[in-house]
């Protein structure tokens, strides 16, 4: 008897479906990171916690900026939607936790310039921009609601500073928003080879964030051990 989520020879339904089940691995090997790890066990220093909002801070630039140059393309406009746009909120909360002056405090680490730098890339590919913003905001809908409650307890922080990169008030119900944008991404029409190259790249978005993440606890080492 068919469930209606998937096919008969257990193939995904719809591409949203398809693009969940072909991550899910990678997903999971992002949260067996050890940085990602503390983070989620509320052992993280507020230094490291303040030191991944900077690199997240650069990847979002770079995304956004996409995002915007292609809001007006055919299958990047499903998904480009202002509501999301995180750049303001981590400028606050880097204002929260660093401080005056924090911009010329920080700067990108290479994994994160790597990062970036393929982000940009996919202003030719629009397509492939689907696939680094579902990574991201999907995960910061997700998961990240989940770390904006342990961050708040292990730092002390009230109210949204500091936090405000995981807080979406302008999308309204997060479940229903996650479920309109999946719908979004099934309606993209894309064929089956375009279809393989976003799962791809959705693959290599988890890869070089979870190289971003590497980096930041070979960095903080010494605090992740105490």
């Amino acid at each position: 008897m068919s469930t209606g989520s998937a096919s008969s020879d257990d193939t995904p339904a719809t591409f949203s479906a398809r693009l969940k089940a072909a991550t899910w691995d990678a997903h999971g090997e992002a949260e067996q990171q050890g940085f990602t790890r503390a983070l989620l066990d509320g052992r993280l220093p507020r230094d490291a916690y303040a030191a991944m909002v900077a690199q997240h801070y650069f990847a979002y630039a770079a995304l956004e900026e996409v995002g915007r140059a292609l809001a007006g393309h055919p299958v990047a406009a499903a998904v480009v939607d202002p509501a999301l746009f995180r750049l303001p909120a981590l400028e606050r909360d880097l204002d929260t936790l660093s401080g005056p002056g924090w911009r010329d405090r920080i700067s990108p680490s290479r994994p994160t310039r790597t990062y970036a730098a393929r982000i940009e890339q996919m202003a030719d590919d629009p397509a492939g921009y689907v696939a680094h913003h579902y990574t991201r905001y999907i995960g910061d809908l997700s998961g990240g609601q989940f770390i904006r409650r342990v961050a708040a307890r292990a730092y002390g922080l009230t109210d949204t500073a500091g936090l405000e990169f995981y807080v979406f008030d302008q999308v309204g119900s997060l479940p229903r928003f996650k479920e309109g944008y999946r719908a979004r991404i099934d309606s993209l029409g894309l064929d089956e080879a375009a279809q393989r190259r976003v799962v791809r790249e959705t693959r290599l978005a988890y890869q070089l964030n979870t190289e971003v993440l590497a980096d930041l606890e070979r960095t903080h080492e010494a605090g992740l051990a105490a």
